[in-house]
């Protein structure tokens, strides 16, 4: 193929493409006319442009194409090229992307992680950085991303991103972010970047330290670093980063930091270079590798790109077209191939700044890009004044900005195993290399899913005396379970793999119920969860139904669709349906064992010691100012939590009614809508009254107020709480 030329079957696919519905403000809109321009012109008039965010964009386009400028030089240096080719991917491949995307926000150009993972290949193949061969290698891989991209694009495959879980994703990103950094150290103090693991690494850092340490460098980089992140902290939106490109064009003159020691970037060629197809020879040389880390590096743009692009979407209420995305990354990326430029993909960096600047369209891109142009034409001087110690800082300061240990440390508290995952994944990318990241992280991500549908929710259900309501007793004190009785909630499809958990719940509970005096006579599943069971399942169910009515005890599975029953008679369970054992509800269950409302309930029992970790049971459990505690939606809500917020919203009654000085029921009705909660039920609204009277019995928080008048209105809306209760129960 011809240098210059743009292979046939791309552009075919590009125009086709543009023939497919355009999505807009979560609209659906047939773009008129049939010619590309007509489409491209409507493309571009549909972006939400107006003439009130119309100067806003432009600025801080320019304040984005300038932070762009040393930190797209810095991650074409990590791929391994030399770092003007970070700008010329910002030009033509991202004037295409803001043609096709349907995001209006997404900044897309050179960046950190697909940068890192070429960085990587090429140290995993033993290819320099900066060398002839990087030349020719690094935009043969864009190619190989551009064509895994477009595949992923005729598949659709755009909505299989929500299948790469978040601490896989954040893992990842930030093992490649430190592996990155780790890179780059030896460049603060005027050493050579470095490649590989992290042992790697840290021996190459000592090794560079101990032979090219130079004080000066290392301070201008290390200051660079603290002075961009001090200041990001002081004020977000303020573009430091620029500062620190015009500060060290200065020093450089001022003192002639080269003549010091002082490492300055190369000279840079102005305009942009002639557009060619890059030789693909060494991708046959190298082609498994080639292959695996390109698809790796596909799966990536597309899913953190996705993320970026959803969550402004779905923030400020505007659709995305996920197979319209796909191609526009695969066409953007070809771009940056012909350009000889590494694979692209949105920034999340670059992409923030924007939203805090306020920009709302991609006219912030078009500025940045005209921006950055203009640079690469008139002011390619001015690069060659950064020194390199300052550019690693920047660039250092913006992959601190991926790394997600904030992530981590809501993990660890929340979720062990999903704090897990993400070790696994960061671990693996840091250690092991990006491919073996990516694998360890998904076969963990792969494990939690499994742990998941097996360790499914389950409850032991009881019912409020004087009412007909089945509910977890392990989340409401109130609920009691009914006499000789076991109702059994189990959440989840069931099949081979936790089938034996619901048995052994049940068993549990058969079997140290069984010597006392009130021993299991009626065993009811709530299957309202399960949506579907296999084989393994329908015969277990089978089986402990035959066993128990061997010994007498009914055996019942209620509330289930129809197409569980379908599947029982499917499996050769069809006993459970013709027998009786299926049932369309709890109540009917009940009843065909003989029990009907108002139920005999136990005060004295207490089934959930049957579930590990499930803590405590609150069974009887009661507040001190009342042995018959009826928090309801506040449990429910709140669980163990619940106490100390009832505490709360108490106080914040109190507080309401003492400032309006109106102690009547209407202002404590009023006090209740202005809390944070808003309207409670009848049985919370009587258990935080109850806490008003105590605190106003102990002078609590009440010192200012009225409290005889308010306890009697207190004690008045109690009474009519009471009566709609019996009202209710009757």
């Amino acid at each position: 193929m011809n240098k210059g030329t743009v292979p046939p079957f791309t552009s075919i696919f590009f125009i086709q493409r543009f023939q497919h519905d355009s999505v807009y403000d979560g609209h659906s809109d047939i773009c008129p006319g049939d010619r590309l321009f007509d489409k491209m012109i409507y493309m571009v008039k549909s972006r939400s442009f107006n003439k009130k965010n119309l100067t806003r964009d432009i600025s801080v386009g320019i304040v984005t194409g300038l932070v762009s400028i040393p930190i797209s030089m810095g991650y074409a240096q990590i791929s391994g090229l030399p770092p003007v080719y970070g700008l010329y991917g910002s030009i033509i491949p991202v004037l295409i992307w803001c043609i096709i995307t349907t995001s209006r926000q997404t900044f897309f150009g050179v960046d950190a992680t697909p940068a890192a993972l070429v960085g990587g290949l090429l140290a995993d193949i033993g290819i320099a950085s900066g060398s002839k061969e990087a030349m020719m290698l690094v935009p043969a891989v864009t190619m190989c991303v551009t064509a895994w991209l477009l595949i992923l694009c005729l598949l659709r495959a755009g909505k299989a991103v929500k299948y790469v879980s978040a601490p896989v994703m954040g893992g990842f990103v930030s093992g490649i972010g430190m592996t990155v950094i780790l890179m780059q150290i030896p460049k603060l103090f005027g050493g050579s970047a470095g490649c590989g693991e992290v042992l790697v690494l840290v021996n190459h850092i000592i090794a560079q330290a101990l032979e090219n340490f130079h004080l000066l460098s290392f301070m201008l980089g290390v200051i660079t670093v603290l002075i961009i992140k001090v200041s990001g902290k002081i004020n977000s939106k303020f573009p430091m980063s620029v500062v620190m490109i015009i500060i060290g064009a200065i020093l450089t003159k001022a003192f002639h930091l080269s003549d010091r020691g002082v490492k300055l970037l190369p000279e840079v060629a102005a305009g942009l270079p002639f557009p060619s197809f890059p030789d693909m020879s060494l991708v046959s040389e190298y082609g498994d590798k080639i292959l695996a880390a390109s698809f790796t590096i596909a799966i990536v743009i597309v899913s953190q790109t996705l993320l970026i692009s959803n969550n402004l979407a779905r923030k400020y209420d505007y659709a995305i077209d996920p197979d319209r995305e796909l191609m526009a990354f695969g066409v953007s990326n070809f771009a940056s191939g012909l350009f000889g430029c590494p694979p692209m993909n949105g920034s999340v960096s670059r992409t923030g700044l924007g939203e805090q600047y306020g920009a709302r369209s991609q006219v912030m891109s078009l500025t940045a890009v005209a921006t950055m142009l203009a640079v690469l034409f008139f002011g390619t001087g001015l690069l060659e004044l950064l020194p390199v110690p300052m550019l690693t800082g920047i660039v250092i300061s913006a992959l601190m900005s991926i790394l997600e240990f904030g992530m981590a440390c809501m993990l660890y508290r929340t979720d062990k195993k999903e704090f897990l995952i993400f070790m696994g994944a960061f671990l693996g990318v840091v250690i092991f290399g990006t491919i073996y990241g990516v694998l360890i992280g998904v076969a963990l991500s792969f494990t939690a899913v499994l742990i998941r549908t097996i360790s499914v929710p389950r409850a032991y259900l009881g019912v409020v005396p004087g009412q007909d309501v089945f509910i977890n007793m392990a989340r409401h004190s109130e609920a009691r379970p009914i006499r000789n009785t076991l109702i059994y909630r189990f959440s989840g499809n069931l099949y081979f793999a936790n089938v034996d958990i619901l048995e052994k719940d049940i068993d549990f509970v058969v079997q140290s119920e069984k010597d006392t005096d009130e021993p299991i006579k009626i065993i009811v599943i709530d299957a309202r969860g399960v949506g579907s069971v296999d084989f393994a399942a329908a015969d277990a169910l089978l089986k402990m139904y035959r066993r128990y009515s061997s010994i007498g005890i009914k055996f019942y599975i209620t509330e289930h669709s129809g197409f569980i029953n379908d599947q029982f008679r499917m499996y050769g369970a069809g006993e459970l349906v013709t027998k009786g054992v299926s049932r369309r509800t709890i109540t009917l269950a009940l009843r065909d064992a003989g029990l009907h409302a108002p139920y005999d309930y136990s005060e004295n029992r207490d089934f959930n010691a049957a579930f590990e970790g499930l803590g405590k049971s609150q069974l009887h459990g009661s507040d001190e100012t009342d042995t018959h505690s009826r928090k309801a939606e506040m449990e429910w809500a709140f669980g163990d939590a619940s106490d100390d917020v009832m505490e709360q919203i108490a106080s914040e009654w109190i507080t309401q009614i003492a400032g309006s000085d109106d102690y009547s029921i209407d202002n404590i009705l009023k006090a209740e809508q202005h809390t944070e909660f808003g309207r409670v039920g009848l049985f919370d609204e009587d258990e935080i009254l109850i806490r008003m009277e105590k605190k106003i019995r102990t002078d609590d928080g009440t010192s200012g107020i009225d409290a005889d008048k308010l306890m009697e209105s207190i004690e008045e809306r109690r009474r009519i709480i009471a009566e709609k209760v019996k009202e209710i129960r009757l």
